[in-house]
């Protein structure tokens, strides 16, 4: 059941996708964040803030099939590596799982442990770790060569 609930979960995301960029949802939105002349670190800035929010109501699965494919043609544009935008993605999602309001890795938890664990206690527990995440992307956004440089080193410069 729970593969099955995957599988249309990826389904559902994918056909979202196409259809949006089929109908030129995808011109739409580059159309939009180029004629708000951003900066590149204030494109990162506004698409991080939006993937966290949508983080909160949604699952990293459909938030990955449905706007990576949208903001990649804009990082390319904006001249941001794509593997660092992953990985701030990837950091950003796991922030936003963990933060209330919706904190959904919280209430699984809080499902798992019944009344063993007070949700209080859960948050408070998880705010250490998203503490360090967002120390970890500040870091990453001031020196970007970091997110890179362990590929670089083991694979070569092409990754």
């Amino acid at each position: 059941r729970t593969s099955t609930m995957i599988i249309w979960l990826f389904v559902g995301s994918s056909s979202f996708a196409s259809v949006f960029a089929y109908l030129g949802g995808q011109d739409i939105f580059d159309a939009f964040f180029k004629s708000l002349n951003l900066e590149a670190w204030q494109f990162l800035v506004v698409t991080q803030i939006l993937i966290f929010v949508l983080g909160w109501p949604l699952e990293w699965t459909e938030i990955i099939i449905i706007f990576v494919p949208i903001f990649l043609p804009l990082v390319k544009y904006y001249g941001i590596d794509p593997y660092f935008f992953g990985i701030l993605i990837g950091l950003n999602l796991q922030t936003s799982f963990l933060s209330p309001p919706m904190a959904m890795a919280a209430f699984y938890l809080k499902g798992v442990q019944g009344d063993r664990v007070s949700l209080k206690e859960i948050f408070k527990g998880g705010y250490p770790f998203i503490y360090m995440v967002i120390l970890s992307m500040v870091i990453l956004y001031l020196f970007q060569p970091l997110s890179t440089w362990l590929p670089n080193y083991l694979f070569g410069q092409g990754g």
